[in-house]
C-alpha cells in the first residue's frame, strides 16, 4: 500500500488497535499487519513517532513493564482517546460511503 494512502489516517488506525487493551509498541505494528492481511506493513520509524504524538495530546498513555527480563512500553487508550476514536469512526463511515458512492457511480445513500 503507498504510504501516501495512510497520510491522516494511522492515528485512528493505532487508536483501533488499543481499543482491544494495552500493546507494546511491536505488537501494535504486528496488529495493524495482521488485521489488513499484511497490507499496512508499517516500519517502527512510522508507528513509534504516531505513538509518541498520540500520548503527548493525552489520547493514550504508555507505562513500562518487564516481560522475561526484559522492559518494554505498553500503551492504553485513555478516556479521551476512546472519544476521539469514535468521532475518527464517524468521520471515517462518512467519507468512505462519499467515495465508494462517487468511485462506484452509487447514489449517496440516503439520510435517515
Amino acid at each position: 500500500m503507498r504510504p501516501d494512502l495512510l497520510k491522516g489516517h494511522l492515528d485512528t488506525l493505532l487508536l483501533a488497535v488499543l481499543e482491544g487493551g494495552a500493546q507494546h509498541g511491536y505488537a501494535v505494528i504486528e496488529a495493524l499487519r495482521t488485521g489488513s492481511a499484511g497490507a499496512l506493513d508499517l516500519p517502527t520509524g512510522t508507528v513509534y513517532p504516531a505513538l509518541h504524538r498520540l500520548e503527548r495530546a493525552g489520547l493514550i498513555t504508555s507505562e513500562w513493564e518487564t516481560v522475561r527480563g526484559r522492559r518494554r512500553r505498553a500503551y492504553r487508550l485513555t478516556a479521551a482517546g476512546q472519544a476521539a476514536l469514535g468521532e475518527q469512526r464517524a468521520v471515517w463511515d462518512q467519507f468512505s460511503t462519499a467515495v465508494t458512492a462517487v468511485l462506484t457511480r452509487q447514489p449517496w445513500p440516503a439520510a435517515t
